[in-house]
């Protein structure tokens, strides 16, 4: 079992210490960074009053973005779906008339 790691992550001016795998670090690191970005962004465009309402916009932006890649994969494969069961009635119909 590989030893666990000790980071700080800063976000919206807070350090929040974690312990995590060193799996996780580039993909935590990334996402603070992320997140940092996005709210320097939603505080320079719009009026707002403090940091809980432009982390409930980074919240709310990212889950968003999630589930409409959720979205698109369902119809995505709804799609291989319908090709594949077509391609399969059409091998199925040339394959009877012998």
């Amino acid at each position: 079992m590989a030893e666990k790691l000790k980071i700080k992550l800063s976000i919206a001016d807070r350090v929040y210490p974690l312990t995590i795998d060193p799996s996780q670090e580039e993909g935590l690191r990334k996402a603070a960074k992320n997140i940092e970005q996005l709210a320097k962004k939603f505080e320079q465009n719009y009026a707002v009053r403090d940091k809980q309402d432009v982390l409930a916009m980074c919240a709310l932006q990212f889950a968003s973005k999630i589930e409409q890649r959720g979205i698109e994969k369902m119809e995505d494969t709804r799609e291989v779906v319908e090709r594949l069961t077509a391609l399969d009635q059409l091998v199925n119909e040339k394959l009877s008339f012998k």
